[in-house]
């Protein structure tokens, strides 16, 4: 294992440069979720619930469909790496036409997935309220999927500076806008989580034309040949299912699981479900960047694995793994130290808080004890899927993730055990999960010649 750890200053020079924009561009995202909840927590804990269970079930819907198109990412990369620059445009081109052809598939999600709150036994008022965000944010999201697909292929070509500058701007967009549609100012009726849910999209718009005046810019037009691009390739395009559709499968049953962990963790009530919100809204501002570092990294070993290249690939690997455990060990004791106040910031104006203060500091110390475990994960992740790895961490990520929910189900269900066992259990999962993980990037499998091979056929 140490054996293929070899630091490198420019390597890590390289992945920061690249990552960073991309850490900023994921914070953006999470600073857009955690302003939508922390509006809703002014209103009253159920609308905070009810932004938690809306939002989760809308990741959930169309997780499968973003998985597929992020990999838009590596796949960028491997070509611009193997010195098929031409072919980079063409990726953006058949994501696209399988955006358009998701429609139908969108439409009868969203029927489905409607009913899954009172099913769920959740407070009546709350159902009300989740349905709607959930359905609102639900028709612009063919927007957010040509957004991934976009954004993942300037990811891979190494020009994440531009994924920054348009997300930002979306932020930007979004926060003054999210204010005065929720609570009524400016000329706007207070429109509450209806408000919140339509300034997201009109955002999420606003930052894809950003994207697509970076695109059509005659400079990288003519660079990757955009114009040329504008085609169905079927072999770009069975690639990218090949390669893409673990990808977007794994992260689809995932959130599948980790949402009906999150429905059942609400049934124990309004208290419960706020903590969950309160204690997920700090775990997405610390696991988010974390993701755009996993994006980052996939860009690079997408690139070297292209380019054949191993002995740059493992100074990504340990660039990686120096920058994700010394971000996610300062984040573990920010959040162990400071949890109460941390808890506090969602206090609501009036009403009783005791009870959602004690248990949401409670959790915080599971969220402080896996942050790191996070980061192996994401760092693993960002190489395994850079080198195509996709259908390992398909299968193995999935019965992870599954095993962890049946447990959950016998807790909170069948045993009756309270919140705090459950919670428990979560954290267990993902250390499990990042050990394993582990285990196989420091294996040989996925660094064989002939497998890499196999994963450059069209």
């Amino acid at each position: 294992m140490l054996e293929r750890m070899h630091f490198s200053f420019a390597t890590l020079r390289e992945l920061f440069r690249i990552a960073m924009p991309m850490v900023v561009s994921q914070g953006t995202f999470a600073v857009m979720i955690f302003t939508d909840r922390y509006f809703m927590s002014q209103i009253d804990p159920v609308h905070m619930a009810a932004a938690l269970g809306g939002g989760v079930a809308t990741f959930f819907s169309f997780c499968f469909f973003s998985g597929l198109f992020s990999y838009a990412n590596a796949m960028a990369a491997q070509y611009l790496g193997a010195g098929e620059k031409h072919k980079c445009a063409k990726v953006v081109t058949q994501g696209w036409i399988m955006a358009l052809m998701c429609i139908p598939f969108l439409f009868v999600i969203t029927y489905l997935v409607s009913g899954l709150f009172e099913a769920m036994d959740h407070d009546p008022q709350q159902v009300e309220l989740e349905r709607t965000y959930y359905q609102i944010l639900m028709v612009g999201i063919v927007i957010t999927l040509a957004k991934v697909c976009i954004s993942s292929y300037f990811a891979g070509i190494g020009r994440s500076y531009v994924v920054m500058i348009c997300d930002v701007w979306g932020l930007v967009l979004n926060v003054p806008l999210a204010y005065v549609m929720v609570f009524g100012h400016l000329g706007f009726p207070a429109l509450g989580i209806v408000g919140a849910g339509i300034s997201t999209i009109i955002a999420t718009l606003f930052a894809l034309l950003l994207f697509i005046f970076f695109y059509v810019r005659k400079e990288h037009r003519e660079e990757y040949q955009v114009r040329e691009s504008l085609v169905l390739d079927r072999g770009i395009l069975r690639r990218f299912l090949r390669l893409g559709f673990p990808s977007g499968l794994e992260l689809f049953l995932n959130v599948a699981a980790f949402n009906l962990f999150l429905l059942m963790f609400q049934s124990y009530g309004v208290a419960e479900g706020a903590s969950a919100a309160i204690v997920f809204n700090w775990d997405i501002l610390s696991f988010v960047p974390m993701v755009g570092l996993n994006i980052g990294m996939i860009s690079l070993i997408g690139r070297f694995v292209g380019a054949r290249d191993m002995a740059r690939t493992n100074e990504v690997v340990t660039a990686g793994f120096v920058i994700g455990l010394s971000y996610s060990g300062l984040l573990a004791v920010l959040y162990i130290v400071f949890r109460f106040p941390l808890v506090e910031v969602f206090a609501p104006p009036q009403g009783d808080f005791s009870e959602i203060r004690e248990l949401a500091t409670f959790m915080m110390i599971g969220l402080s004890s896996y942050a790191m475990a996070d980061a192996v994960i994401q760092v693993c992740g960002g190489v395994l899927r850079g080198a195509g790895d996709t259908r390992w961490l398909m299968y193995v990520s999935v019965a992870l993730h599954w095993i962890m929910l049946v447990a959950e189900y016998f807790i909170i269900r069948v045993f009756e055990l309270g919140p705090r066992v459950a919670w428990i259990a979560f954290c267990v999962m993902i250390f499990a999960i990042a050990a394993v993980f582990a285990y196989r990037l420091f294996g040989n499998r996925w660094r064989k010649p002939e497998v890499l091979e196999l994963v450059m056929t069209e």
